[in-house]
C-alpha cells in the first residue's frame, strides 16, 4: 500500500493568547485564553495528511517525561501511523511558550540536544521506504539520500534558522525534489535582497521553485514562467502558528495525487489559510471533500 511519511521531532505549543503586550521583564500579566497542543513540524504535517485521507507513517521522538504523555495521548485521536525512535532518558519533545498578541508572536523554547545516531537514520530509512512522498528537515539526510534513489519524491521545509545558507543546506537542495521556503527563508538561505533574484539561486537546484508569499499566495518559477497562485480569499487571520506545516499537508495531498504543480501548491494555499483562522497548528483545517470542493471553486 502506497503512503506518505516524514521523521521528525515534536513540539508542544503553551498557547497563550489574547495578550495586549508581552510582559516586560521582572512583571507578570496574565493572558486571557490558554492552550496547549501539539506544535508544528512533520508531524503537524502527517496529522493533516491523514485527515486529507492519505495513509502516512510519522518517526519521531517521544521519552517517559510527561510532555511525551501528552503528545501520545494527543496523537491517539488522530488516524496516524506513527513509531517512537527514542531510547534514551531525557525529554525529547520540545516544549514552546508561544505567546500571541494581536500584531505579532514570540515564543520561549527549551529542547535538549538532540543526537542523531546510524542506527537511527537506518531505521527512518526502512520505515519509510517505498513512500510516495516523504517530508524532510534537517538531520537524517542519509536516509533522505537512499530514498531518493529509490524514487520517492522529496519535499524540503527548512524553516526559520539564523544558519540558513546555501552553503549549509547545499546537501539537502541537491537531494530535494522542491524546496518550500516562505519569502524571509527564501532571501536569507539565498542571501539575495529581492524574490526574482532568490528563484534565480533556486533554479539552480530545482526546475520548479516554489516561495510562500503568506497573505499574498505563492510564487512558481519554472519553464513556463513566473506566476502567482492566489491565497485563499476571505481568511481573517488569527494565529500564523504552524501555517507552513498546513500548506505542506496541502502540497504533498497534491503530489501524492499526482497533481500538476499548480494544483499543488493551491492546495496548500487553502490548507494554510484555513489553518490561521484559529489560536494552533492542529485546530482549523479541511478534509479531502472540503479540499477539492474549494479548489474547484477557486479554479471555476
Amino acid at each position: 500500500m502506497k503512503f506518505a511519511g516524514g521523521a521528525g521531532y515534536l513540539n508542544v505549543d503553551l498557547l497563550f493568547t489574547g495578550l495586549e503586550h508581552l510582559p516586560e521583564e521582572g512583571k507578570e500579566i496574565y493572558s486571557r485564553e490558554f492552550d496547549t497542543q501539539i506544535g508544528g513540524g512533520v508531524p503537524a504535517t502527517m496529522i493533516n495528511m491523514a485527515r486529507l485521507g492519505i495513509p502516512v507513517k510519522l518517526l519521531t521522538f517521544l521519552g517517559r517525561d510527561f510532555f511525551s504523555d501528552f503528545v501520545r495521548k494527543e496523537l491517539d485521536r488522530f488516524p496516524i501511523d506513527y513509531e517512537n525512535l527514542y531510547t534514551g532518558d531525557q525529554m525529547p519533545v520540545t516544549v514552546t511558550a508561544a505567546m500571541v498578541t494581536e500584531t505579532d508572536r514570540s515564543f520561549l523554547s527549551f529542547r535538549n540536544k538532540k543526537t542523531v545516531t546510524p542506527q537511527i537514520e537506518e531505521k527512518i530509512y526502512q520505515e519509510l521506504k517505498g513512500a510516495r512522498v516523504v517530508e524532510m528537515q534537517e538531520d537524517f539526510l542519509h536516509a533522505y539520500q537512499r530514498l531518493k534513489r529509490e524514487g520517492t519524491v522529496l519535499v524540503l521545509d527548512t524553516g526559520w534558522s539564523e544558519e540558513l545558507s546555501v552553503e549549509n543546506y547545499r546537501p539537502y537542495l541537491e537531494t530535494a525534489d522542491f524546496y518550500t521556503p516562505n519569502r524571509k527563508e527564501a532571501l536569507k538561505i539565498t542571501g539575495t535582497g529581492n524574490l526574482k533574484d532568490a528563484a534565480e539561486v533556486l533554479s539552480s537546484f530545482f526546475e520548479q521553485v516554489i516561495i510562500k508569499l503568506d497573505a499574498d499566495g505563492c510564487m512558481i518559477k519554472d519553464r513556463a514562467g513566473t506566476r502567482i497562485i492566489p491565497p485563499l480569499p476571505g481568511v481573517l487571520p488569527v494565529d500564523a502558528t504552524g501555517a507552513g506545516d498546513a500548506f505542506l499537508s496541502g502540497f504533498l495531498f497534491g503530489l501524492y495525487e499526482d497533481y500538476p504543480l499548480d494544483d499543488c501548491v493551491l492546495f496548500g494555499n487553502i490548507t494554510g489559510g484555513t489553518c490561521v483562522q484559529s489560536v494552533g497548528c492542529l485546530s482549523s483545517y479541511v478534509n479531502r471533500e472540503e479540499l477539492l470542493g474549494i479548489a474547484r471553486k477557486l479554479k471555476g
